[in-house]
C-alpha cells in the first residue's frame, strides 16, 4: 500500500471530514458545548497530525510515542532505549513544552512540518517559551522506526497535558510507561481506555519494579490490561536499577524492548500491519466521534431557534406598532396637532388656495421669501416626533430580547459579552430622522410634480407647495378621520383634485412604512448577527453526517480494515510471558 494509489478515496473522504469538522462552528453556550468543542479539536487534531499525514506516506518510520504519568521513568528509559541522551529527565520535565522525537539521520525528511504534526514548530530549543517540536538524529535509532518521548499525561501544566494526548492520538505505536507506584492510577488508565476503543497499538512497561514486588504488581496490571481489552499488548518489564554517570539503565534492563523495537524497524510486513491497525482504529473512530459532534449540534440548533424566535418575535411586534402608528393618525398629535393648527388657523388655507389670499399668505410666503414657515413648523414637528417614536420602539424591543435571552445559558454568555445591548445604538436616532426627513424630502418632489403639471397662479404656487406637502403628510400619517386630517385633505384636494392627492398619499403611506420597515431590519441585524441561522446550523449539522458516512464509506471501500490480520497482531509478539 503506497498510500495515495492506494487510498485515494478515503483520503479525499477523510479530507472532506476534515473540511467539515474544521468549519463545525459550535458558537453558542448551549448544554454540552464545551465537551462538544473539545470533541471537535480531539477529532480535527488527529486528522490532521496523524491520519491524513499516515495516508499520505504510508512508508513513512513507524512512530512510537512514549507517554505516561509523571514519575514514572518515561525520559530516563527513552535515553537508554536510544542508547544516549536526546531528553531531559527529572525536574525539568513538568515545565518542558518541546518534546523530543529520535530518529535515524537518514529519516528526517520523513518529520519535516508538512508530513507530520503540522501544527507543531520544529524547534531547537529546550525551554518552555514556546510549544514545538525537537528533532534528535541518532544513529543509535533503527531506520524506519522513530520514537517520540511525550510530556506526562498528568502533567501539572494544562498546555502539557493538552500536548501529550496531541502526541498519543498521532503515534502509530504507543509505548505506556507506569510504575508500581502508579499503574493504577486513573488519568493513564484513561488513556489506555481510550487507545482500545480505538483499536490504536500499545505495548506496557512497568519501570521502577523492586524484585520482590515484580510478581504480584506485573500480575495485577496483566489482569487489569485484560479487563481493559488490551490482552494482545505486550508487556515489558524494567527493574528498579541505579544509572550509569550519563543517566542511562543498564543495558541489560531495557534489552528487550530495545530488541523488540529493533525487530519491528526491520520487519516491514509486521511494521506496516502495526500502522494498519492503529490507522484503521483511528478512521473507525473518528468517524464515530464524528457523528457523535454531528449530534451535539442538537443543542445548537435549539439554541439557536430559541434566540432567534425572541429576536423575530420582539421586532415583527416592533414593525406592527410603529407601521400602525403611522398609518393610524396617533403620530399627529401633541406637539405635531397644535402647528398644525396653528398652520391651517381655523380654516383660512382652503380659502387661500380656492384665490382668496389674505392675512395667510403673508403668513406662509415667508417660507419662499428665506423666513421660517409654519409649514416647516408641521414638518419639523413630524420629523421629531416620528423619529422619538421609532427610538422608544426600537429600543423596548431590544430591552425585551436582552430579558428573554438572558434567561438562557447561549443568550446569557452573548448579552454578557456585549454591554449595553438592551440600548438603542446612539447612531439610531440620528438615522430615525434621517428616514423622516428623506420620506417629507421625496413626498414634497411628488407634491412639487404634481403642482408644476397644473395651471396655477403664481399666488398659490408660491404659498402652495409647503403647505400642500405638510397635508399630504398629515394625510399620509392616517389622520383624515380628525377634523385636522379632513382640513389638510380639503386643501389638497382643491389644488390637486382627489385622484391626484389619493395616489400621493398612498404613495407616501407605503414609502413610510418601506423606511420603517428598513430601520427595524438594520436593528434587528444587530441580535440577528450574534444569533446564528437556526437553518444554517441544521445544514452543517447534515453535511458534518454526509461526510462522516462517505468517510466509514471509503473506509470499507478502501479496505483498510480486512488487510488487518488480527490474529498475528504484530504487537502481541515480544514482552515477558504474563
Amino acid at each position: 500500500m503506497t498510500g495515495v494509489d492506494a487510498s485515494g478515496e478515503l483520503l479525499r473522504a477523510l479530507t472532506a471530514l476534515l473540511d467539515r469538522i474544521k468549519q463545525a462552528d459550535l458558537q453558542l453556550q448551549a448544554d454540552g458545548v464545551d465537551d462538544a468543542r473539545r470533541l471537535r479539536a480531539a477529532i480535527s487534531d488527529q486528522l490532521s497530525d496523524y491520519v491524513l499525514p499516515r495516508l499520505v506516506q504510508f512508508d513513512a518510520p513507524l512512530l512510537v510515542v512514549v507517554g505516561g504519568s509523571t514519575g514514572a521513568g518515561k525520559s530516563t528509559l527513552v535515553n537508554s532505549l536510544v542508547g544516549e541522551v536526546v531528553t531531559e529527565s527529572g525536574v525539568l520535565r513538568p515545565t518542558t513544552r518541546s518534546p523530543v522525537l529520535a530518529h535515524h539521520p537518514e529519516d528526517a525528511k520523513w518529520f519535516a512540518p508538512n508530513r507530520i504534526l503540522p501544527d507543531l514548530v520544529r524547534t531547537d530549543r529546550s525551554d518552555n517559551s514556546t510549544y514545538g517540536l525537537r528533532l534528535r538524529a541518532s544513529q543509535h535509532v533503527p531506520r524506519g522506526l522513530a520514537i517520540l518521548d511525550a510530556p506526562d499525561v498528568d502533567s501539572i501544566d494544562e498546555g502539557n497535558r493538552e500536548l501529550a494526548t496531541q502526541l498519543l492520538a498521532a503515534a502509530d505505536l504507543w509505548l505506556f510507561v507506569t510504575s508500581a507506584a502508579r499503574y493504577a492510577d486513573q488519568v493513564p488508565w484513561d488513556y489506555l481506555r481510550q487507545a482500545a476503543e480505538r483499536s490504536a497499538s500499545v505495548a506496557v512497561v512497568l519501570d521502577r519494579t523492586s524484585p520482590t514486588g515484580v510478581v504480584e504488581v506485573r500480575g495485577h496490571l496483566a489482569r487489569m490490561m485484560t479487563a481493559r481489552g488490551l490482552s494482545d499488548s505486550p508487556l515489558f518489564t524494567v527493574p528498579e536499577t541505579a544509572v550509569d554517570t550519563e543517566g542511562l539503565l543498564p543495558r541489560s534492563s531495557v534489552e528487550p524492548i530495545v530488541s523488540w523495537l529493533h525487530d519491528l524497524a526491520r520487519d516491514v510486513t509486521t511494521r506496516t500491519m502495526i500502522v494498519r491497525s492503529t490507522l484503521d482504529g483511528a478512521v473507525r473512530h473518528d468517524v464515530l466521534r464524528s457523528h457523535d459532534l454531528a449530534d451535539a449540534f442538537d443543542a445548537q440548533v435549539a439554541a439557536a431557534d430559541e434566540l432567534r424566535a425572541a429576536v423575530d418575535g420582539s421586532f415583527s411586534h416592533a414593525v406592527q406598532a410603529l407601521q400602525r402608528s403611522v398609518s393610524d393618525g396617533s403620530l399627529v398629535s401633541g406637539d405635531v396637532a397644535v402647528r398644525w393648527q396653528n398652520f391651517v388657523g381655523g380654516g383660512e388655507m382652503v380659502r387661500t388656495v380656492e384665490g382668496k389670499v389674505g392675512r395667510l399668505r403673508e403668513r406662509l410666503v415667508d417660507g419662499v421669501t428665506g423666513k421660517r414657515s409654519k409649514a416647516d413648523d408641521v414638518a419639523s414637528a413630524i420629523e421629531h416626533d416620528l423619529a422619538v417614536l421609532i427610538v422608544e420602539v426600537l429600543e423596548s424591543a431590544s430591552t425585551a430580547i436582552v430579558a428573554m435571552w438572558a434567561t438562557a445559558p447561549a443568550g446569557a454568555a452573548i448579552v454578557a459579552a456585549r454591554h449595553g445591548l438592551d440600548r438603542a445604538p446612539r447612531d439610531l436616532r440620528a438615522r430615525a430622522e434621517r428616514l423622516a426627513r428623506d420620506w417629507q424630502g421625496r413626498l414634497t418632489e411628488q407634491v412639487r410634480a404634481a403642482v408644476a403639471g397644473r395651471r396655477l397662479s403664481t399666488d398659490a404656487l408660491a404659498v402652495g407647495v409647503p403647505g400642500l406637502s405638510v397635508s399630504a403628510m398629515v394625510s399620509a400619517l392616517g389622520a383624515g378621520d380628525t377634523d385636522a386630517g379632513r382640513l389638510g385633505r380639503e386643501i389638497i384636494d382643491a389644488v390637486l383634485g382627489r385622484e391626484n392627492v389619493d395616489q400621493i398619499v398612498a404613495a407616501a403611506s407605503a414609502d413610510l412604512r418601506d423606511g420603517v420597515a428598513r430601520i427595524v431590519g438594520e436593528e434587528q441585524a444587530r441580535f440577528t448577527v450574534l444569533a446564528p441561522d437556526p437553518s444554517a446550523v441544521r445544514a452543517a449539522q447534515a453535511s458534518l453526517r454526509e461526510a462522516a458516512r462517505r468517510a466509514e464509506y471509503a473506509r470499507h471501500l478502501d479496505g483498510l480494515e480486512s488487510r488487518i490480520q488480527r490474529g498475528s497482531h504484530a504487537t502481541g509478539r515480544g514482552g515477558e510471558k504474563r
